[in-house]
């Protein structure tokens, strides 16, 4: 399997290239991207959170444990008084840190339930249920976040199942298989209980309406297939080649000039040549018509 170190860089690149989508689409306030963005960087290391007593699984906790205690922080922050908000910030710190790393590796397994879609899944819905009503976000934020932590989650099943690969030896380890799958089939109870924890997490989450329609809305991909490459030139110091400019299909014309698809400006001024180009008895005539004589009075 891949380490923790390959883990958070693979997962901080992925989720950085999805949070350059999602600002030049300006899906959602800058103010909000921070926060969806780490939660993709989590999800890139959530999986071996079942790891006991190991490096990453206490740097996890530690993470989670800071994750909460601000979240818990800035939601009474103006509620509560600067005593209070200590004795919270403390509080969810020391018990995410110690109380649930211990109790969850007393009934977790490395490589069990935990490595499959299925909790991928609940992982993705808690996240938009603590950005909605934990984090007081946009229900279109929400479930935004939760689709970077999926993808982050999904990252690491994947980057798993490549390092059960031995390319260089040409063979495949015992573990290839165990990392991506749908859910354990070796323990019924786990994935029994990960899939009712998944329905609950379901019934509680916002609604997908503003989430859905905000990204199949046309708009917004026109905007961003527009805002894909630069217009004129790179970074404003490489300029682009006119071919790049147009966006058209080009083809050579029969001086050897490049041309679009479009008329061209030059063909209309060319035009009226082809008509002084003709013999004198082709050419259009202009009829005048006489005018009627006047009469005189008697």
């Amino acid at each position: 399997m891949a380490n923790f170190t390959t883990h958070i860089g693979v997962g901080t690149v992925v989720a950085g290239a999805l949070a350059t989508l999602t600002l030049a689409a300006d899906v959602i306030a800058p103010e909000n991207l921070i926060a969806v963005t780490m939660a993709g960087v989590l999800g890139s290391v959530l999986p071996d959170i079942d790891l006991k007593e190991s490096r990453p699984s206490r740097a996890m906790f530690a993470g989670l444990a800071v994750f909460f205690s601000f979240a818990v922080l800035f939601t009474f922050a103006t509620t509560r008084s600067v005593a209070e908000l200590w004795i919270l910030w403390l509080g969810t710190m020391a018990f995410v840190r110690y109380g649930l790393h211990t109790a969850f590796h007393r009934l977790s397994v490395h490589r069990g339930i935990w490595h499959s879609i299925l909790a991928g899944l609940f992982c993705a819905i808690a996240t938009a249920v603590v950005f909605r009503y934990v984090l007081g976000r946009h229900d279109g934020v929400a479930w935004l976040a939760a689709g970077f932590l999926f993808i982050g989650y999904m990252t690491h099943l994947i980057l798993d199942e490549m390092y059960s690969v031995d390319v260089m030896d040409t063979r495949i380890k015992s573990s290839f298989g165990t990392a991506v799958k749908l859910y354990d089939r070796r323990y019924p109870a786990a994935t029994a209980g990960m899939l009712v924890a998944t329905m609950l997490m379901a019934f509680l989450a916002p609604s997908m309406r503003p989430f859905a329609e905000g990204i199949s809305s046309r708009d917004l991909w026109a905007g961003l297939n527009d805002r894909l490459l630069p217009k004129e030139s790179w970074f404003g110091v490489v300029p682009l080649r006119r071919t790049e400019i147009a966006g058209e299909p080009v083809r050579a014309g029969a001086d050897g000039s490049i041309t679009t698809g479009s008329v061209s400006q030059s063909a209309k001024r060319e035009a009226p040549a082809v008509e002084r180009s003709l013999p004198e008895s082709e050419q259009a005539v202009p009829v005048t018509t006489p005018e009627p004589e006047k009469q005189t009075a008697p």
